[in-house]
C-alpha cells in the first residue's frame, strides 16, 4: 500500500510505505498456519486456518466423500437432514390455517402480529391448539 501525506514544509507530498501482515495461526495446536481451509457440512460453512500438515491430514480424512460425492458449485445446498426436537413447519398436524385466520384470531386475542410476513410456528401452534 502507498499512502500520500501532506506535513512536509515546503509543501511537497511525502509518500509513505506501508506493508501489512498477516500471520495465521493453527486453530488445532496453535503452531504457524499456511492456509485458511473452507468447508461446509450440512449446509453450513466452516473456515479453519491450518499448518500444512494438519491442511493434508484433514483432506485425506474426507478424501473418499469427496471422491464419490457429486459437486454441487456455485449453489448453496440445503440441508436435507432435520432433527426430529422442534416441529417444523411441515410437521404441524392437518393443513397449515389460513395466515390471515391467524392473524386475526392473534389480534383478538391482544397478541402483536404483522399484516404481512412469516407467522412464527409459535403463533401457530397457539391458534391450532385454541381453534381444535
Amino acid at each position: 500500500m502507498v499512502f500520500l501525506e501532506e506535513g512536509s514544509s515546503d509543501g511537497i507530498m511525502d509518500v509513505v510505505a506501508q506493508t501489512t501482515r498477516i500471520l495465521l495461526t493453527d486453530d488445532l495446536d496453535g503452531s504457524e498456519a499456511n492456509e485458511t481451509v473452507t468447508f461446509t457440512v450440512d449446509g453450513v460453512t466452516y473456515e479453519i486456518d491450518l499448518s500444512d500438515e494438519h491442511a493434508r491430514q484433514l483432506r485425506e480424512s474426507v478424501a473418499d466423500y469427496v471422491d464419490n460425492a457429486r459437486k454441487l458449485s456455485g449453489r448453496r445446498t440445503p440441508v436435507t437432514k432435520r432433527a426430529a426436537s422442534k416441529p417444523t413447519d411441515a410437521q404441524f398436524s392437518g393443513d397449515r390455517p389460513n395466515t390471515q385466520q391467524v392473524r386475526e384470531w392473534a389480534k383478538e386475542h391482544g397478541i402483536e402480529v404483522s399484516e404481512r410476513g412469516r407467522l412464527s410456528n409459535d403463533l401457530i401452534v397457539r391458534f391450532q391448539e385454541a381453534n381444535g
